[in-house]
């Protein structure tokens, strides 16, 4: 990015109505080609520092493109990856071009990386197999839904070239990494100046939104109407806000008596920056103090490495909201290597009556580990069930099947072991839960969720991260600092569940003594 770039782009934000206050900055970091903004002088809670047009964001409803995505009933992120696509084929007559020439072709998510380096990066990490699977996704959608309008849009024509499917996975990466969700009329769009902020976790300095309205006019709710709700994303942009007027039309790309047009609705949109109370105007206000010289982020939201990495291609040390998934293929793996096959499916179909499950994405079913190892009780309840003797197994299926036997387990010897599970209604407690036999499995099942990373230790890997470059060696940086952070969570789970037996075992020797005394 060059200094030419960025003054052609404050032009362009001038020309189209976008305000920032004076004291915003922006920094170009050329060995990695990104941009950062600070602060010249202190920023106090409350204050705003910069107005952003709907009308001046990059979506379906403002692109050259809304008539043959609207056509082919196409929306969302796909219909914004269209509307971006379509206007990057301009070039110079995009009316976004000042903006797109500031963006990079593409952001170095895994989505983008070759199928050797996700092999290699994020073997057993939380993202080998979701970005494999999200890259199929994305080959059947262009096939499906890009392609065809590639020779069947009316009144437009589309270059093949411009609309590939590896330019789709460029403006999807683009779209992952910088989108926001502006209203239920324009749903995604690119919001020009306010995907410059970088994300901090739990240090959010400005609040990016839409302004509120009182009341709507009947315009506003006649646009509303002709349009269905988008579902939304993590960043917390405009939810339930006022529509964009009925001015806020088609966006023509052709002929210098509508651009002159398009450029009066933009002055006429962007207000004074400290007065705007216009619906069609995004705002972001400052919540936090920050002093002179520092960089002002905001957040893209509570997510750990894993989700950082897939959206926007970076990760944070010490993230305290990674997790770690084990699949409940994996338990099954490490079951059936003690029990029989017809074993473990008995004991999951039970935990299925008791009404538990995993969680669910996509064809998988998972248990989370939070950053501190400490697994979810769902997993902990299918250990207990897993470890049940038969006798035990028969009892607890034939009291859920009778409630009127599960009253008579009540006061049978296994009552203490098995009014565990049958009280599901009140609060059950790790510590009851936690057996040795649910130690010792949680251990090994860890030991097998470890394996999916290869042959080399952790130590191995925080070595290589600490002599990793992340801007020469970005990808392997944010895979490693993803490996790191997931290997350590086990590390945690097997700490938790040994601990956990170190303290029992203390208290039953210490109970023996007792009774020798």
């Amino acid at each position: 990015m060059s200094t030419r770039q960025m003054r052609a782009f404050k032009r362009w934000m001038k020309l189209n109505g976008i305000n920032y206050s004076d004291a915003l900055q922006f920094i170009q970091h050329h060995q990695n080609d990104a941009v950062s903004v600070t602060t010249l002088s202190d920023l106090h809670v409350g204050d705003l520092v910069a107005t952003i047009p709907k009308q001046s964001c990059l979506t379906m409803k403002t692109s050259g493109a809304k008539h043959v995505i609207e056509d082919a009933g196409l929306d969302g992120y796909l219909g914004l990856s269209i509307a971006l696509m379509y206007e990057k084929s301009l070039g110079p007559d995009s009316l976004w071009f000042g903006y797109l020439q500031l963006l990079p072709q593409f952001e170095p998510i895994p989505l983008l990386w070759s199928f050797n380096e996700l092999d290699s990066f994020l073997k057993g990490t939380e993202l080998h197999k979701i970005v494999k699977e999200d890259r199929a996704l994305i080959n059947e959608d262009w096939r499906e839904c890009i392609s065809p309008l590639i020779d069947s849009a009316e009144g437009v024509k589309l270059n093949p070239d411009d609309f590939s499917v590896e330019q789709y996975l460029m403006a999807k990466s683009l779209i992952a990494s910088r989108s926001f969700e502006i209203d239920d009329y324009h749903g995604f769009g690119m919001v020009p100046l306010a995907d410059l902020f970088n994300h901090k976790t739990d240090a959010e300095d400005v609040h990016f939104t839409s302004v509120a309205s009182q009341s709507d006019s009947d315009e506003d709710s006649k646009i509303n109407d002709d349009n269905s709700e988008i579902s939304g994303q993590d960043s917390e942009v405009g939810n339930n806000d006022s529509e964009v007027r009925n001015n806020d039309s088609e966006v023509s790309n052709n002929g210098s008596n509508e651009k002159n047009e398009y450029e009066k609705n933009i002055d006429d949109a962007g207000s004074e920056l400290n007065n705007s109370d216009d619906p069609a105007v995004l705002q972001m206000i400052i919540v936090k103090e920050v002093e002179a010289g520092a960089e002002v982020f905001n957040t893209y939201g509570s997510m750990g490495n894993a989700a950082l990495l897939h959206r926007y291609g970076f990760t944070e040390p010490e993230n305290p909201y990674d997790i770690v998934n084990i699949d409940i293929e994996l338990v099954l793996r490490w079951s059936s290597s003690l029990f029989s096959s017809r074993y473990s499916r008995s004991r999951v179909a039970l935990w299925r009556k008791l009404d538990y499950s995993g969680c669910l994405a996509q064809n998988s079913e998972y248990f989370e580990i939070s950053s501190d190892g400490k697994p979810e009780i769902e997993l902990l309840i299918l250990l207990y069930v897993m470890s049940f003797s038969e006798e035990e197994y028969n009892d607890l299926s034939l009291g859920l099947s009778n409630p009127s036997t599960s009253n008579k387990l009540a006061g049978s010897v296994l009552s203490r072991k098995v009014r565990v599970i049958l009280e599901k209604g009140s609060q059950i407690g790790n510590n009851v839960l936690l057996t040795n036999a649910v130690r010792s499995a949680l251990i090994e099942v860890a030991d097998l969720r470890e394996s999916l990373y290869g042959s080399s230790l952790l130590e191995d890997d925080i070595k290589e991260l600490a002599s990793c470059c992340s801007v020469k060696e970005r990808k392997f940086y944010h895979s490693l600092v993803l490996r790191v952070s997931e290997r350590r969570i086990l590390q945690k789970l097997r700490a938790y569940a040994s601990s956990s037996r170190v303290k029992k075992c203390e208290r039953d020797s210490k109970s023996k003594k007792l009774k020798v005394i």
